[in-house]
């Protein structure tokens, strides 16, 4: 692994004098969004979208909220069960500079060892708190981890130096599971978009979403992290980019062990993004039969109220129509509100930023996990 450099207090100085953060927009970022449905064919335009609205009441939310969530789970389909008891590999153990790193494989008793990295911190006393990084599509563990950071994704050093323990495992189609699909190698040879398509097929034959498969990997990952005697079982945080990002909202959307999130880009709301064409920002992994027959993301989004929810987004992230983050603030506002814990919800807007992880996003990151995890 290459020398990490630490993110300064320099750093986060700037941060504080240049970022630019918004709520509302005009001007040029506007100018990358369309107008609602133009060039849409007129059938799409007629169909039915959802639109979930929170009720007003606390009580009867958190009656619906249990509805919302079956209704999840039965549309990602016939997931099979998680491993009773985990079969988990130690393949390497190292010493590094203040943290031991591991690198391990777990089966997942359907269709693929799960190969991930953990690093625990070696300068803290007790139990220290962890933070699951979840890689963008076409990345991996090692985008989490430093070994390739060319997509901004590596947050394991900044982590580890304040504390905080950390776990990346390889989704489906990328990392060390290229060329373990249902064709073997020959899918590999094409950066995974021949596996992502053939593992996609194949679960829809077994009446289960692609998708189901990659946050039951995630919710293994959990149970491997949370039964590690080095880690604090009650302060688990998730972030990620790209689909990393959704993967972390789902992910807390469905589990409660999640106590608090960060998600950078794909703050998206779907209706949004068929009005501005951009279906095409999302891979085919992404998609799940039947869920706008039920409701919009803000109802995922909702599952994890009260806990910290976190989203930073560019306004010019074609996979994040502004329309639809203004939509998602002001609904998932209303539902932390019904908690009182308003302040639990908090949503940026970077200005003419599009998909991208930036220094400033990451101290962010850092900041919220202080704040609710430390």
């Amino acid at each position: 692994m290459k020398n990490h450099k630490y993110l300064s207090i320099n750093l986060l100085m700037a941060f504080i004098s240049t970022a630019t953060i918004i709520g509302q927009t005009t001007g040029p970022a506007d100018s990358i969004w369309q107008k609602p449905w133009e060039g849409v064919p007129e059938y799409y335009q007629k169909w039915t979208y959802p639109d979930y609205i929170f009720p007003e009441d606390l009580s009867k939310w958190k009656n619906d909220r249990v509805q919302v969530k079956e209704t999840l789970q039965n549309l990602l389909g016939d997931i099979p069960a998680r491993p009773r008891q985990l079969k988990v590999k130690t393949i390497s153990r190292e010493e590094k500079n203040g943290y031991i790193l591991e690198r391990f494989v777990i089966d997942n008793e359907v269709d693929s060892w799960i190969p991930g990295y953990i690093a625990i911190p070696t300068n803290v006393k007790g139990k220290v708190p962890a933070i699951v990084g979840l890689h963008g599509h076409s990345s991996s563990k090692d985008n989490i981890f430093g070994y390739n950071s060319n997509t901004g994704q590596d947050v394991m050093a900044l982590l580890i130096s304040h504390g905080f323990a950390v776990m990346a495992i390889d989704s489906y189609f990328n990392g060390e599971r290229l060329g373990t699909g249902p064709a073997g190698e020959i899918e590999q040879q094409q950066r995974g978009s021949d596996q992502e398509l053939s593992q996609f097929k194949i679960n829809l034959w077994y009446g289960r979403s692609l998708w189901g498969m990659q946050l039951r990997d995630e919710q293994i990952a959990l149970d491997y992290l949370e039964n590690r005697p080095e880690i604090d079982a009650e302060r688990i945080g998730v972030e990620g980019m790209s689909m990393g990002s959704t993967r972390a909202w789902w992910l807390a959307a469905l589990d409660n062990r999640v106590k608090a999130v960060v998600g950078v880009a794909c703050f998206t709301r779907y209706k949004e993004l068929i009005e501005q064409r951009q279906l095409k920002a999302h891979g085919i992994y992404y998609f799940v039969p039947g869920v706008l027959n039920h409701f919009d993301t803000e109802a995922i989004m909702g599952l994890i109220a009260p806990r910290p929810f976190l989203v930073l987004t560019g306004d010019s992230d074609q996979g994040s129509p502004l329309s639809g983050m203004f939509v998602l603030e002001k609904k998932l506002n209303s539902v932390y509100s019904l908690y009182e814990k308003e302040e639990n919800f908090k949503s940026i807007i970077y200005k003419n930023t599009g998909h991208v992880y930036t220094d400033e996003m990451k101290m962010e990151m850092l900041g919220w996990f202080k704040k609710y995890l430390k």
